[in-house]
This record gives C-alpha cells, sequence and structure tokens, in this order.
C-alpha cells in the first residue's frame, strides 16, 4: 500500500523560509535560489517553488541556517541606516553597525532611513515574526519632533485615528513633552507601527515631522546607549520579549 505524502502545509516554500531565517527579502532570496547558492540536505536548488520541510538542512553560501545559536542585539540606530541586509545602492545598512557579530543577524522589523532609536536584531527567524505581526499588539513608544504646536484636537484625532489610503492609522497613546521655539515633541505609541504611520498621520494634520525617534518596544527601554552602539539583550529582556512571542504562538 501506497504510504501518504507529507502534508504540504508542514512545508514552507524556499524563500519564505529564508527570509523568515533572516537571508534577506523574498525577492532577494529567489535571486540568491536562481543563482545557486541555496542548498537543501547538499543538493543545490534553483526551482522557486521548492519547499523546505521540518528536519531539512538548508546551507545558503556554505553557510547552515539551521547551526548558529540563536543571538538577539539591542541597536540604537542612527539616521541614514537603512533597516535590510541588502541594498543595491550599497546605503548604510544598521547590521553594518555589529560587525563583531558573526551570526548573520537581521533587524526585528523596520526604522526608516530618516528614524533613529531602538532596533532589535536577531537570527531567530520564529521569534522576529511573532514580534512584527501587528495582530498581536506590542506597544512601540516613540519620541517626535514635530513643527508647529499641536492642539488638544490633533491630539485626539490621532488616537481616534486617521484615514489612509491603506486603511486607517491610529495612536494608543500620545502626549505633549514639551515645547520647543516653533515645534513641539510628543511621545508616541503604537501597536501596529504601519509603514511611516507616525509621519504620515502628523502630515495629515500639518504638521511635519522633524525628527523620530523610537525609544522602546513592550518593556524593553532605549535609556542611555550611545547613538551607533549594541549591546546584548539583558536576561530579563529577552524573557519579557520571549513572553511576548510565546503570547502570540498561543494566540494564533
Amino acid at each position: 500500500m501506497k504510504e501518504p505524502a507529507e502534508p504540504v502545509e508542514k512545508a514552507k516554500r524556499l524563500n519564505q523560509y529564508l527570509a523568515h531565517a533572516g537571508v534577506d527579502s523574498r525577492r532577494h532570496c529567489e535571486i540568491l535560489i536562481q543563482r545557486g547558492k541555496v542548498k537543501i540536505g547538499g543538493v543545490v536548488v534553483r526551482d522557486l517553488s521548492a519547499r523546505v520541510r521540518p528536519g531539512e538542512v538548508v546551507t545558503v553560501d556554505g553557510q547552515d541556517l539551521n547551526s548558529e545559536q540563536h543571538v538577539y542585539w539591542l541597536l540604537n540606530k542612527p539616521q541614514g541606516y537603512l533597516c535590510t541586509n541588502h541594498d543595491p545602492a550599497r546605503r548604510p545598512l544598521a547590521k553594518d553597525l555589529l560587525p563583531h557579530v558573526s551570526e548573520r543577524i537581521f533587524t526585528v522589523g523596520r526604522l526608516d532611513e530618516d528614524s533613529e532609536g531602538l532596533l532589535l536584531l536577531t537570527n531567530d527567524g520564529e521569534f522576529a515574526q511573532k514580534l512584527m505581526h501587528p495582530k498581536f499588539g506590542v506597544e512601540k513608544t516613540y519620541h517626535a519632533q514635530v513643527a508647529g504646536l499641536p492642539k488638544n484636537e490633533d491630539m485626539q484625532q490621532l488616537v481616534k485615528g486617521i484615514w489612509s489610503s491603506e486603511g486607517k492609522l491610529k495612536a494608543k497613546k500620545v502626549r505633549i513633552l514639551k515645547r520647543q521655539g516653533e515645534s513641539s515633541w510628543l511621545e508616541i505609541t503604537l501597536c501596529e507601527g504601519k509603514n511611516r504611520e507616525i509621519r504620515r498621520m502628523l502630515a495629515k494634520l500639518g504638521h511635519k515631522v522633524i525628527r523620530l525617534k523610537r525609544v522602546s518596544i513592550g518593556s524593553i527601554r532605549l535609556d542611555r546607549l550611545p547613538k551607533g552602539k549594541a549591546r546584548k539583550l539583558k536576561t530579563w529582556e529577552l524573557s519579557s520579549l520571549i513572553k511576548i512571542a510565546e503570547q502570540a504562538i498561543v494566540q494564533e
């Protein structure tokens, strides 16, 4: 009697597997596959429809993606650095600020090129995916310097929500930190963190963002880490984030 085939849902498409492992974006992972840089079980695979099943060993440029010990880093990202592992224009990358880290790390979510502050980097793909997924509502807090002096109605509107072409954008909490000349500093907490969400919301209200800095993710704070410097997550910080990720897994 013929044995039943392994259920397809247990396998992941190769480009998805590589992206989750932090190799690069799915599109660039497809390029690596087509160039013969990827092997499954020691065999070069160029088929973009190939799938990876549990227990199979995947290598990229000879590096075993399954053999690395997971690492977790916190970086104070300066302006001008990209949160990607590949840029055709060869602009500075956030991971370039951690040359001492031998593992193939990638950023957990993104801060746009003009933003700065707290950024997590890891090689734990599953952990990162759980923290990044918007439906689990991990709080991220930012300090934003904006042009002008926002009114109470503006603050209320940010929490109520502002419609854009991508749907409704909204903050969970907003408060004024201080006035600075003709500008203001706001503290804004988000639960989703869509692309350039804070900049787009404030632009709709007529307040251009001059400077944007992320200061916390969940209970993890940037504190006094110098700009451009990185450190390993402390034990309690990692435990806190793992707890969030585990709760996310339970909710799926």
